[in-house]
């Protein structure tokens, strides 16, 4: 099963722009904020540059990518005009409470065609109400399960008075505005996190929504701030609405929160693109001196939220693409593929993508080079690895 990832943002940000341009899927786009709270889904394949070559090999019947499914609601911070903020609904929340990850559009563009809500462009401000909403979302989920617990811990029962305290921690840390994901916690605590399908516990992915003219230097100043862990003090304009978001994501990875993975992207470019054959559109990123789609680029990241990889399998019938989580050992990722494969496991013959490639693709000559190994049940598969499983569900 792929991975589904919920976007959200204010009104006006651009999301069901980037939705469409993610999925193709045409979905009907307002010019003013909505209160709609139905939703877009749409499933796409995970771009995978080494399927294709795999499949010049070995010469397969099918080809299986994964797959993401984008999920876009309407824009968030409808109840903040009204004098109590509650949160989201719970139809609402129905839409992206399952999924996997959040990918939270943050407006960077300017354009007085679809003014912002605000009346300006503020990422620092729009990811302060976004997550304020999150939180107060979650809050009530905690109170209700507060509400339930407390009438079991009467009976006494030592660990549902434990859970009663966490809970009134929790609710505590939410009432400051602070995501779930930054509250320390002990394991036995992680099943009731679970339990709740908290929104501020999602990884959590920036995507800042600019202009055209601002995509290159939006792409060149992530990248500088990834690399020395400094954000652009002298951007103007977009840029530094871009830095804001930066600064924002680089404070969460320092903190430990899930996610806090950042992508720019021009939404309404990617949908422009999409309308043209993809040679044209290859030729026209590559003019821009943009290497990849920015569609590929939210799923990257995504991935990276999610400290997912990717495993391959090759052969005569089919070359496929599996996910695990980093760090999986070679018999869960065998269950990807079957349960049975996972309990019956005995080896894993493995060989990495790249060095098959450098052997000239030829399993033949990756053996003569010693690049296909006999791997245990302790092997952690790493991302690019083609594997052939043995097992035996009679042992």
């Amino acid at each position: 099963m792929g991975l589904t990832v919920g976007i959200i943002g204010l009104p006006q940000s651009g999301k069901t722009t980037l939705f469409n341009a993610l999925t193709r899927a045409g979905a009907e786009i307002s010019g003013y904020p909505t209160s709609t709270v139905q939703a877009n889904r749409a499933v796409v394949q995970v771009p995978d540059e080494r399927l294709q070559k795999l499949a010049a090999i070995f010469n397969p019947r099918k080809i299986v990518p994964t797959t993401v499914e984008f999920v876009d609601v309407a824009g968030l911070g409808q109840a903040a005009e009204g004098p109590k903020r509650e949160g989201l609904s719970a139809e609402f929340l129905g839409h992206i409470r399952n999924a996997d990850a959040l990918a939270i559009v943050v407006r960077c563009f300017n354009n007085p065609a679809a003014p912002h809500p605000a009346g300006s462009v503020d990422a620092a401000r729009d990811l302060d109400d976004l997550m304020a909403e999150l939180a107060l979302t979650d809050l009530a989920s905690v109170e209700k399960r507060i509400e339930t617990t407390g009438r079991k811990a009467k009976t006494g029962d030592k660990k549902v008075l434990e859970e009663l305290d966490f809970l009134k921690r929790l609710r505590a840390h939410l009432n400051e505005g602070r995501p779930a994901s930054e509250l320390e916690y002990a394991a036995p605590e992680d099943a009731v996190l679970r339990e709740l399908f908290l929104l501020t516990m999602k990884p959590r992915l920036y995507v800042v929504n600019v202009s055209e003219d601002a995509l290159a230097e939006a792409g060149a100043l992530l990248e500088a701030a990834g690399a020395d862990g400094k954000s652009a003090g002298n951007a103007a304009g977009e840029l530094a609405c871009v830095a804001a978001a930066a600064q924002r994501a680089r404070a969460e990875r320092t903190e430990g929160a899930a996610g806090a993975e950042i992508v720019a992207v021009s939404a309404k470019l990617e949908a422009e693109l999409g309308e043209l054959p993809e040679e044209d559109a290859t030729e026209y990123l590559a003019a821009l001196g943009l290497p990849r789609l920015g569609a590929d680029r939210v799923i990257q990241a995504g991935y990276r939220a999610l400290n997912l990889i990717s495993f391959l399998t090759a052969g005569e019938d089919e070359v496929r693409a599996w996910t695990v989580t980093r760090g999986s050992k070679a018999p869960v990722a065998a269950g990807k593929i079957h349960s049975d494969f996972e309990r019956g496991f005995i080896r894993a013959e493995v060989v990495q993508y790249d060095d098959l490639m450098a052997d000239g693709g030829a399993m033949k000559t990756a053996r003569e080079h010693g690049h296909i190994r006999l791997e245990g049940k302790d092997y952690v598969v790493k991302d690019g690895d083609i594997i052939e499983f043995r097992f035996n569900v009679s042992r």
